[in-house]
């Protein structure tokens, strides 16, 4: 709307104010987003390479699987409106920690705490909180690790702290984390009490199997352990896959072994 003149009237200015203030609030939503994206990219740039790492160097890697998730703007704004946290960016921030989530699946019960541990040993990882439900299963017979970290994503104009909810869990427990959630969506909620015992009496089952597959894979490591007496040292065999010639290798380890 505009006057005799030509000029924005009131209703025309109010207008204008209300789209520029719709546009920094789209702007605002797409870097508040953006920085949990960001965040996510981050945390698993430094799990793959552990993955890789382990992979390439030692026995086998503790990390079977990674995945990822970021929650939606709707499913933000539907658990801040449930749990009645303030409609605004900065509370929304400070109370919903899970927007980012990466779930690591491990082989055994110890590599998760060791997972846990080369992550929080790392400069730029802040782990705010922590819940074991391994040690301490839910009341259903959930296991799992469950961290909160902070880290610090740099932007063009800010560093932001960023939270990232991180759970790492043995492949037995996601398999049945897996089925849970299924059966508790299929029957929206209301699970029969059968049901429920049953679960619980397979996560004790779970349990007992990642227990007994350790037990075994201990075993198993045991026997294979060699006298470096018989060991050929130039023997490259069993050895994954390395981007250098062999015979390239060969002439490091002579220079190492043999006397000067």
């Amino acid at each position: 709307m505009t006057d005799a003149a030509g000029r924005p009237d009131e209703t025309g200015n109010s207008a204008l104010a209300s789209i520029a203030a719709m546009r920094e609030l789209k702007l605002e939503l797409t870097r508040f987003m953006m920085s949990y994206k960001f965040a996510s990219d981050e945390m698993l740039t430094k799990i793959n390479i552990l993955k890789e790492e382990f992979s390439s160097i030692h026995d086998y890697s503790p990390i079977e699987h990674v995945s990822s998730r970021l929650k939606s703007p709707e499913g933000i704004l539907q658990k801040a409106i449930r749990k009645g946290y303030p409609l605004e960016l900065d509370g929304i921030r400070d109370n919903i920690q899970d927007i980012a989530g990466i779930r690591i699946t491990c082989s055994f019960i110890s590599d998760t705490y060791r997972i846990r541990d080369l992550l929080a040993g790392q400069r730029d990882v802040t782990v705010l909180h922590e819940k074991d439900y391994i040690r301490e299963p839910k009341a259903n017979g959930y296991q799992s690790l469950h961290l909160i970290v902070a880290i610090p994503v740099f932007m063009s104009d800010r560093v932001q702290p960023v939270t990232v909810e991180i759970q790492i869990r043995t492949i037995a427990m996601d398999f049945w984390a897996s089925l849970e959630h299924k059966i508790f969506y299929k029957y929206n909620g209301a699970v029969p009490d059968t049901l429920v015992e049953d679960l619980r009496q397979a996560a004790d089952a779970a349990s007992r199997l990642d227990v007994k597959m350790e037990l075994l894979h201990d075993q198993v490591v045991a026997l294979e352990s060699v006298d470096p007496n018989d060991a050929d040292l130039f023997s490259f065999d069993g050895l994954p896959p390395f981007p250098l010639p062999k015979g390239l290798l060969d002439s490091f380890m002579r220079g190492r072994t043999e006397p000067e």
